[in-house]
């Protein structure tokens, strides 16, 4: 059973609620396996991010990023003035969205991927396209970017961990890439793979890591071929930082952030719903849907509100979640019928 959505406007952004202290991801990562994810539910800034803060925005954008990609985020259209690719919300500053980042693959501090990716490698840069379609193949991110019009849309992302932040994306509609590779009639969902290169990613080598590489995601169809899907080449009219998924990520705004994929190398049309890496290493807390529903708690931690970035413990910037993350007007529909507390 659906549970009731108010419209986005019924809810202030601003609201601040009382809510007492989360218990992490950190805690269950340490309890399977013994590695730090980050400080998690809690949402505090740590102090190694925090030393990052004074890094200029060039400083702090650590992919390498070729001539012709630069010219084409250049060229990108401006954020609309209304509607629901842009919030009314205050965008996240660029220092905190380029140090406060989970991408486990560089470490499970938040500062890891900003202080270990500055060598990561774009360019050259393929994704492979496999599974049910027509137009199966290796593509260059060339290949990939080529056809499409590049936008800027400014969203919010919501963690599972219970912070959140407003980030202004550089990128172009997930269904219209998809498109072209034409998926068969038995195409029920699409899979999505992150590189898997221990050499640039430290943590792939880990005695200790208990994630099974490479990180992998899913979306059905219809949630991949809606409007507010997109895949991301930058943020803030820039090349993506290495830390944020360069050079090409995804970004599905109304679910939990661990959906958004990053750094992808490999998209697969499938007939069978696909695993997704935080499912399979703890399914009794990580679905495969993930909508944000304040209704549905974590087992560790309550959803009913969340930290939104930047904070600190004297100005928490405690904000009430949304369902769909204030995306309910645009997205309830594909979840008619479903029971979110089930299909969490």
């Amino acid at each position: 059973m659906l549970i009731k959505i108010k419209k986005s406007s019924d809810i202030p952004s601003s609201e601040i609620t009382p809510e007492s202290v989360y218990y992490s991801r950190r805690d269950f990562m340490r309890g399977v396996g013994g590695i730090a994810i980050g400080s998690a539910a809690g949402g505090l800034i740590s102090q190694a991010a925090l030393a990052e803060g004074d890094k200029t925005a060039a400083e702090l954008n650590l992919a390498s990023k070729p001539a012709w990609l630069a010219q084409k985020i250049s060229q990108r259209k401006p954020v609309p003035a209304s509607g629901p690719f842009v919030t009314v919300d205050a965008k996240t500053p660029y220092s905190d969205v380029a140090t406060y980042n989970n991408f486990y693959e560089f470490g499970t501090d938040k500062a890891d991927p900003s202080n270990r990716a500055k060598h990561f490698a774009v360019d050259p840069w393929s994704v492979e396209v496999a599974g049910e379609c027509n137009k199966p193949g290796k593509y260059t991110l060339e290949d990939i970017l080529k056809p499409h019009t590049l936008e800027e849309r400014v969203y919010r992302l919501r963690c599972v961990e219970a912070w959140s932040m407003v980030i202004p994306w550089v990128g172009f509609s997930l269904g219209d890439l998809l498109k072209r590779f034409e998926p068969s009639a038995n195409a029920k969902f699409v899979e999505f793979q992150t590189l898997l290169d221990p050499k640039q990613f430290p943590e792939q080598s880990s005695r200790f890591a208990t994630i099974h590489w490479p990180y992998v995601e899913g979306l059905r169809m219809d949630e991949a071929m809606h409007p507010l899907a997109i895949m991301a080449v930058g943020l803030y009219g820039d090349a993506m930082p290495a830390q944020n998924g360069a050079p090409i990520r995804l970004v599905v705004p109304w679910k939990y952030g661990f959906k958004s994929i990053k750094s992808i190398v490999r998209i697969k049309f499938r007939s069978d719903m696909p695993t997704n890496t935080w499912k399979d290493l703890q399914p009794s807390e990580y679905g495969f849907y993930a909508n944000v529903n304040p209704a549905v708690n974590h087992p560790r931690w309550s959803q009913a509100t969340e930290r939104r970035l930047p904070a600190s413990l004297f100005m928490p910037q405690r904000v009430e979640t949304r369902p769909f993350n204030g995306y309910a007007d645009e997205v309830e529909s594909l979840y008619t019928g479903m029971d979110l507390r089930r299909n969490y």
